[in-house]
Parts: structure tokens; sequence; C-alpha cells
């Protein structure tokens, strides 16, 4: 059966028609990114393309095409006895590596031959990349974003969570780039993805959702971490409708302790977090809220945090960056409790369920 190509424009469209994507890059290559949902069948795997790529280069083409075909053809051998014996005749997969040339054609090729309905991305993952990019620009704005605003400590993160459990659309950025987002978010053992990780994981979070139903995000700054949020989602937010969640400061406080447990497990980490802040805060208070961690006093250095540093950066980014701020819907939470959360979360899903009818 003859192998048919898809654009990649198309190949996004069309994602869904497919029974399998087929990555057939090395491991890293798929590890950096790839297409939601792909599955990786390397044609050439880490040490095999490096070794190839270095025979091009000191020997000649000719040597090192014979040689990865060998390699080439082993692997796609062992993908079919693993994964394709069992398939029927009307399994249609999708196939790409990185611009739809040898890695992806050979594959594609003999699954072809075998008599499945095969599809190349035209221009393979780099083509792919490009049109996902454009893709999200242009779908953001198509979506009704409410912003959870509110000071560090308030709660945003677990209201999300709260929306989560009763059916809402929740677009939660923190968990997609593996940070929470401020000088002391880093997540303990925890690596963020690439940038290009990153921004598939939003579009693909996207795409499962209804633009006719609200999407509540929380009200980020342009990077989370070291990731930058896609412009068109970042100006999308920025012009949307906003909540302001409240809660009282020994209640932020708490909760601050039991959302980042490592500030008491472990003091060594927080304090070279800390350290990062004495540009801005100047070492003489920086040095003095690491003293009073190791002294045990960890809750005063947060409230310190919290007065001196984040609520007077947080209150300018709000008023710079979020326009429909000064109309919010403020929230106010009695405490920390699960119950509190579920209650607002409810009270939200309900108030946008009014404004639909009306």
């Amino acid at each position: 059966m003859p192998v048919f190509t898809l654009s990649a424009c198309d190949a996004i469209a069309r994602l869904d028609d497919f029974h399998t994507i087929i990555d057939a890059r090395s491991e890293d290559e798929h590890a950096l990114d790839h297409v939601p949902g792909a599955v990786n069948w390397p044609t050439l795997n880490n040490t095999e393309r490096i070794a190839i790529g270095t025979m091009y280069k000191q020997v000649n083409a000719f040597e090192a095409k014979k040689r990865g075909a060998a390699l080439a053809a082993k692997n796609i051998a062992a993908h079919i006895e693993r994964e394709v014996i069992d398939k029927s005749r009307d399994w249609k997969p999708l196939v790409y590596c990185w611009r739809g040339g040898n890695r992806s054609g050979a594959l594609a090729t003999i699954l072809g031959a075998i008599g499945f309905q095969v599809t190349l991305i035209e221009g393979g993952y780099k083509a792919w990349r490009a049109a996902l990019v454009e893709d999200l620009a242009r779908s953001a704005p198509r979506f009704a974003f409410r912003v959870i605003c509110g000071p560090t400590g308030s709660g945003k993160t677990r209201l999300l969570h709260a929306l989560v459990a009763q059916g809402a659309q929740v677009l939660d950025l923190e968990a997609l780039a593996a940070h929470r987002s401020s000088v002391l978010g880093h997540i303990p053992g925890r690596a963020q993805p690439s940038q290009k990780r990153f921004d598939s994981l939003v579009w693909q979070a996207l795409r499962q959702f209804d633009p006719s139903r609200v999407v509540y995000v929380e009200s980020e700054s342009k990077k989370v971490g070291n990731l930058r949020v896609p412009d068109g989602l970042m100006e999308a937010m920025r012009n949307s409708p906003c909540v302001d969640l409240r809660l009282s400061d020994p209640e932020r406080v708490a909760l601050l302790l039991e959302d980042y447990d490592f500030f008491v497990q472990e003091p060594a980490h927080f304090c070279a977090r800390l350290e990062a802040l004495t540009e801005l805060r100047g070492k003489a208070v920086v040095s003095d809220w690491i003293a009073k961690v190791h002294a045990g006093q960890t809750p005063w250095v947060v409230q310190e945090l919290l007065n001196h540093h984040y609520d007077p950066m947080y209150a300018q980014s709000i008023e710079r960056n979020f326009k429909q701020f000064p109309h919010a819907l403020p929230m106010e939470l009695p405490d920390r409790t699960p119950a509190s959360f579920a209650g607002t979360a409810t009270a939200l899903i309900a108030r946008e369920s009014e404004e639909v009818v009306n």
C-alpha cells in the first residue's frame, strides 16, 4: 500500500484520526519534545545516531548510509515484532522523524509494504513544531478564561484543584511547567520540561477544552520558572475577567508551610533559595532571614517574605498586567480547609452557569 503524506497543519487538525502516532527519532529527541500521544520507535537509537553522524563526517556519506541502513533494518524489525504483529489490517499509524526523511521514511515504507495505511507528517517534527506554535497563537483567544488572582499563599492552586474536582475546565500552567512560579517555586528533585515540551503540553491541554465553557487559569507572569508562557495565551489571559481570592495572613503562612514543606524539612534548600533574593532585598535582610530559619523561626520568615517581597511585587504586577482586575470578583476564604476551597469552587461554577443562562 502506498505511503501517504500529510502537512503539519493538516496533521494538527486530524490528529485523532490515527490509531498510533509513531516518533521514529532517537530517545533523547523524543524526550525533548514530541507530538502529543506519540510513542517512540527509534529507527536509530541515541548511540547509533551519534555513531552514524560521526561516520558521515569522518568517513563518507556512502559508508554511513550502509551502516545506518543495517542498524535501521534491525531496529525496525524489532519494533514490528514487538508492536505490530497483533495489529489488524485497518490499523492506521501516523509516522514522523526530524524532517520527514530517512528514518520515518524507512519505517513507513516497510509498514506500507505490509499493507497498513501509513501516513507521514510532511517536514517531520520540525514542521509540526512550527504549525503547533502558529495554532497555539491562533487558538488561545478563542477561550473564555477566568483568571484566579490572589497574593502568594492565598490558595490559587488549591482552588484550581477544587474546580477540577467539580468538573470545571482548568489550565494548570504550574503543573505543566513543574514549577510553582516564584523564586522559591523550584520543586526539589523535579526538573522542568523543555520549552518546546511545555508548549506542546499547553497546546494539548487547550485542545481538550470546550471553547463554549469557561477555562480557569492562575494569574501567572510571563515565565513559570525558566519557561515562557506562549505569547498568545498570555495576552488572552491578561485581557480576561479576574477573580480576587483572599485569605488571612496567618492562614496564608500556614498554607505555604504545608505546600512548600521543604521550607521546614529542608532548611538548607530553603536558605539557598532565599539567597537568590539578595540583590532585591539586600544582604543584611537576607542574612537575617537565613539566621532565623536556622533558629527555627521559619513561619516568621515566611510572613516577612509575604509582607516585604511577594505582596508588594504581586500588587504591582497585577495592576500593570491584568486589565480587568479592578473589576475582579472578590472571593473571601474563611480558612484553608478543603471545604472552604470546595465551597468557593461551587460558588464560582454556579456564577458562571448563571451568566450563561442570563
